[in-house]
């Protein structure tokens, strides 16, 4: 587990991870619960950094049911999802608490929105800077570098950390 930055702490048997545990990835997601043969194995919940969770059970490391919770609440659900979908596209937090009054908006499912760094884009997992090409997630540790696709769809649909004025543009 050195080799790939991973913690273990629970059973064991024959040099293997088994029976309970908790299974830290470098990425620092956790999981806990059933372990067999060195694999997720049984019912286990995987916490994620942005504080969702796959609550599921696993079969020699496949996840074979369960369902993924966001940090917020909401369940997903993989069939009649009616999430921010093309017909109501209020945000979670505005479907439990209701709307807010007329011209004040709710930018993002938090309220009020995070801070983005300056010249830097939220996208959706953390902050991304065009310059470096790298995303770090909300607490600026590393996440990964952007590619090309995903660079061109940051930059053109995510929100940005600085304010612009573009004014009006006539229809030609």
């Amino acid at each position: 587990m050195e080799v790939t930055g991973s913690n273990y702490i629970g059973g064991r048997a024959r040099g293997r991870l088994e029976g309970s545990g908790c299974y830290m990835l470098p990425t620092m997601s956790q999981y806990k619960g059933e372990m067999k043969d060195g694999m997720f194995h049984g019912k286990g919940t995987l916490h994620f950094p942005n504080g969702g969770k796959y609550d599921g059970v696993w079969d020699r490391g496949i996840a074979k049911e369960g369902k993924y919770t966001f940090a917020d609440g909401l369940e997903f659900k993989e069939k009649n999802w009616h999430y921010c979908d093309s017909y109501d596209r209020r945000f979670y937090t505005e479907i439990c608490s209701g709307l807010k009054p007329a011209g004040i908006s709710q930018l993002t499912n938090l309220d009020p929105p995070r801070s983005i760094p300056e010249g830097c884009y939220d996208c959706g997992d953390g902050f991304y800077n065009p310059n470096t090409r790298v995303i770090t997630d909300y607490k600026l540790r590393f996440l990964r570098n952007a590619d090309d696709d995903e660079h061109e769809w940051i930059v053109r649909t995510c929100r940005k950390g600085w304010d612009e004025i573009i004014g009006h543009k006539p229809k030609l």
